[in-house]
């Protein structure tokens, strides 16, 4: 809808004129008080502008008996984890009821750097619903690993006035924040008094002090009701998580009350098109927190209202006069399936999404790597004792485990016995071709191996196998297709999922991805795999400011304290 001028807003409101739109014969959940107001819904230039009154509208759509709540607002996530490009996750989310996605672009901008941000800032001028950037702060995300690209605070200055920016991305380098590093100081300095993101696993008493202390507002990796209470005490908002491996609802679900509702948030992080097909988005949060036992009220409030507050989006959250038409019309709250979504008083239909412009893509033919071949996957050693990465299910965070594995002609083999299995990451942006081997525990997997470019942060290759030569075809074939997901055995490609934007996003329908992710979770599972998303469980690996364990092309890292090992 066309942005009405104050006058007609006015006059619609008081009824004077018919408003562009009426919802009527339903009944609104009011998220501040608590009550139901009983009236129709008046829209005018994609602003509401009355409730709880009868109006005449030059378009009316009748949702008697049914409850109407405010669009959810999706406050931290990486629209490349969803596989899709911007335009198709507006198509895949907008309809379960999503009409604010807040995203932080670091996948792409590790890989291209600010254009990929320059093409998120584009699409969210055209898609339905209202995605908002956060600049990316770690780019990369440590110094220990080869990322793509590499941005200073220098490269995000530029764009922070953009209409679609709120401020700066999860800080991830937390021992930099902590240490003052030159570097995170300059982009901390740059976005003083501006919204930025926090990301401090584990951070606590002093050193979750002094990190909160440099400005920093929110925070998405509490895993545990006792580290999320700490940070609320601490004046961070704390987003509850539900991703396809991070999953933390059910842990922080009991501190999520109607007190607590006010400074307390939902987002995804990284969910993909499999869990969101198969499961919902923040719609199935909303149903899961209910079904938990939290109050209706607390959770619809965490979902719209208490979102738009923490990133100072005024103009929405609640369905009021002069709020953003962002509504949610629903059967029952408990079960909230949408049956009618709009945002700013867009129907969300599909000739609406068919009627978008669309920016091209960016960031095509990124893979960049060295050919392998099975002798790269050794692991050459002369002592026994190994450092080994300790999946915990469900995670992003991993064990430091510690294990005796044989050094047999000058190499350390996979033991399927134990489910220790190789893993390797391989540069692939063309920068040094590296190549780092380790160990694993945790997938499963008997035979074969899962390869990956999408990789956090650097999106090196990942892979993981029983058999070093399926390692290399593996891992070969991701240079094929530009990117994606590739499950090898015997010598042979199995399944597969091309991503050729950037190596992270697919160009096809978010229902075809859909359909790839589902013979790829079946091909893994045929090689043993035991984890339910052994694809992300992958990338998460690669991630070295995720304690305890975690490896990148510069080898084994750990993260505690902060150095690749020797």
């Amino acid at each position: 809808m066309a942005r009405a001028v104050l006058p007609e807003l006015i006059a619609a409101g008081r009824g004077d004129v018919p408003a562009d739109l009426v919802l009527k014969g339903g009944r609104v959940l009011d998220v501040v008080t608590g009550d139901f107001i009983v009236g129709d819904v008046a829209i005018t230039g994609g602003t509401v502008v009355g409730i709880g009154a009868d109006y005449a509208g030059q378009a009316v759509i009748d949702v008697t008996g049914k409850t109407l709540v405010p669009g959810f607002i999706d406050t931290h996530l990486h629209i490349e984890s969803s596989l899709v490009t911007p335009h198709e996750f507006d198509r895949c989310v907008g309809p379960r009821g999503v009409t604010t996605a807040i995203c932080d672009p670091h996948e792409i901008a590790n890989v291209i750097g600010v254009p990929g941000i320059d093409y998120f800032l584009a699409a969210a001028g055209e898609t339905l619903i209202d995605i908002r950037v956060n600049l990316s702060s770690c780019v990369p995300s440590s110094h220990m690993e080869t990322s793509g690209a590499a941005i200073a605070a220098a490269d995000l200055i530029p764009l922070m006035d953009h209409p679609k920016v709120i401020g700066l991305a999860e800080f991830m380098n937390y021992p930099g924040v902590i240490h003052r590093d030159p570097g995170c100081l300059d982009k901390l300095e740059a976005f003083r008094g501006r919204h930025i993101d926090g990301h401090a696993p584990q951070l606590s008493g002093r050193d979750l002090n002094a990190y909160i202390s440099a400005g920093i507002r929110t925070e998405h990796e509490a895993t545990t009701a006792e580290e999320a209470r700490e940070k609320l005490q601490k004046g961070m908002r704390v987003l509850i998580r539900e991703g396809s491996v991070s999953k933390d609802l059910h842990a922080l679900q009991p501190l999520l009350s109607d007190i607590t509702s006010a400074y307390m948030c939902l987002c995804t992080d990284d969910r993909n098109p499999l869990d969101i097909g198969e499961y919902g988005h923040l719609d199935y949060m909303i149903r899961e927190l209910i079904r938990l036992g939290c109050p209706p009220l607390a959770v619809y409030r965490a979902a719209s209202l208490s979102a738009a507050e923490a990133f100072g989006l005024k103009d929405r959250g609640q369905i009021a006069p002069g709020k953003r038409a962002d509504i949610v019309v629903l059967e029952d709250l408990a079960e909230c399936r949408a049956d009618l979504v709009l945002a700013a008083g867009v129907v969300l239909e599909d000739a609406a999404f068919a009627a978008r412009p669309v920016t091209p893509p960016v960031g095509r033919n990124s893979v960049k790597a060295p050919t392998v071949s099975a002798a790269h996957f050794r692991t050459t050693a002369n002592r026994a004792e190994t450092d080994v990465i300790g999946i915990l299910d469900g995670k992003i965070i991993t064990e430091h485990l510690h294990e005796t594995i044989a050094v047999v002609d000058g190499d350390k083999r996979p033991d399927i016995t134990r489910d220790l299995i190789k893993i390797a990451v391989i540069e692939r942006h063309g920068i040094n071709g590296n190549i780092a081997t380790g160990f694993v525990r945790g997938f499963g997997l008997q035979r074969g191996a899962i390869a990956s470019t999408v990789c956090h942060d650097h999106h090196n290759i990942a892979v993981v196998g029983a058999d070093y030569a399926d390692m290399a075809l593996a891992a070969n074939r991701l240079g094929e297709i530009e990117g994606g997901f590739v499950v090898v055995e015997g010598g042979k490609v199995l399944a597969e999922l091309a991503l050729p934007v950037a190596g992270l996003m697919s160009l096809r329908p978010f229902e075809a991805v859909h359909a790839d992710l589902i013979a790829l979770r079946a091909a893994a599972k045929g090689l043993g795999v035991t984890l339910m998303e052994p694809f992300l469980q992958l990338a998460f690996l690669a991630l070295p400011v995720i304690p305890a364990l975690k490896i990148t092309d510069r080898g084994m890292v750990d993260v505690i304290k902060f150095e690749i090992i020797s």
